[in-house]
């Protein structure tokens, strides 16, 4: 069997298409997968990390928002897509793959389409409840439609819901697996210290930045509170500041585990009782396997506002409280995380709901859907 995925963009993106990969691998050791993605994206760095051939292939999306630099792309976007179904065509032509599979990004589009066309099987897996552009493009012309949430098929063209399939999203094993006990004491959480775990991608988020530098403002006066805080990569030197601004001893505080990036995130999730995040699907999926009560403030910077759509899916579960970016001040942080960290039963509750809205066996139900395509073939 001979699988190509087509991905790319975001970790979002491209981690659900690894562990599918990596699953399918295990199922079918025989299997002969490859990569299409983008030379400069995330994708060229972590598919052949996990042991995956990757070949290159260029798409960018259209701007909306238009500036002089943004012009420049558009007007490169375009000829990318010009010649999109061509060098779509020579990819699949070269690795004549048996089946093709998209998770997302602007890569996903060409490829899956040109597939189609070509009469190869082919399945996207969409995992945010509000299903992105690309996806409803190609909803119509692709075998399957794998969705994380059923609600998003509300959003997909009546023509094709019939091929849309609810998996949920694939989830690293180690999150369902981690021990709270071994994992607070690794990270070296004192007791039953109430633990908070707060991140906002990456990058960082400002804003998340700032409000979070308050709610440690809030606790550490008092020091009941164990914290650990991903600063992202533009939150390094500001988050300090913040503190400094805000008269916080920060440095050498045994209350205050403070980096740039969340490498050990099942363990993080296994010692945490609330955690204050963005709502990226991924990131959702993993509170959900971890069963932990959140803080979720969707990024409003992102397509068609998919994260507050994928908040209220937990919001409206008891799963999770949304607080939106523009009502979003240190002082409403500080206030809703007083009122949860001083409910334990409320905090039991809304992880209780989250884990069970997980779908721990998400990436076998996609490995079965995407193999019964290729049957009889």
């Amino acid at each position: 069997m001979k699988v190509l995925f087509a991905c790319g963009g975001t970790a979002g993106h491209i981690n659900p298409a690894l562990s599918i990969a990596a699953a399918l691998r295990k199922r079918h050791p025989d299997a002969v997968i490859r990569f299409a993605g983008n030379p400069d994206g995330m994708e060229a760095r972590l598919v052949p990390g996990a042991g995956f051939d990757f070949v290159p292939f260029r798409a960018m999306g259209i701007q909306r928002r238009l500036t002089p630099y943004n012009i420049y792309r558009n007007i490169k976007s375009v000829g990318l897509l010009a010649t999109a179904g061509p060098r779509a065509r020579k990819v699949i032509r070269a690795f004549e793959p048996d089946l093709v599979v998209g998770t997302g990004g602007y890569v996903s589009g060409p490829i899956l389409l040109k597939a189609a066309q070509m009469g190869i099987p082919t399945a996207t897996h969409e995992q945010n409840a509000f299903p992105g552009v690309t996806t409803k493009l190609l909803s119509r012309q692709v075998d399957k439609v794998l969705l994380a949430v059923e609600k998003a098929a509300e959003y997909l063209p009546a023509e094709a819901r019939g091929k849309c399939v609810v998996t949920g999203n694939p989830v690293r094993p180690e999150i369902f697996t981690a021990s709270r006990e071994e994992a607070r004491e690794k990270l070296r959480v004192p007791g039953e210290q109430v633990c908070i775990l707060s991140f906002g991608g990456s990058l960082g988020a400002q804003r998340v930045n700032e409000a979070v530098a308050d709610v440690m403002a809030w606790h550490t006066r008092e020091g009941r509170i164990h914290h650990i805080h991903a600063t992202g990569r533009y939150g390094v030197e500001l988050l300090p500041r913040l503190l400094e601004e805000r008269r916080v001893e920060w440095k050498g505080n045994p209350n205050l585990d403070i980096r740039e990036y969340i490498d050990d995130m099942p363990d993080c999730l296994a010692a945490a009782d609330l955690v204050i995040c963005r709502a990226g699907a991924s990131t959702l999926s993993e509170l959900e396997a971890a069963g932990r009560a959140s803080v979720l403030i969707p990024s409003p910077n992102v397509a068609e506002n998919h994260q507050y759509h994928n908040a209220m899916v937990l919001q409206n579960a008891d799963a999770a409280v949304v607080l939106e970016e523009k009502n979003l001040t240190g002082e409403a942080l500080v206030k809703l995380v007083k009122e949860l960290t001083g409910d334990p039963q409320r905090l039991a509750r809304l992880g209780r709901n989250a884990r069970e809205m997980a779908a721990p066996d998400a990436v076998e139900r996609i490995v079965d859907e995407i193999c019964a395509l290729t049957e009889g073939k």
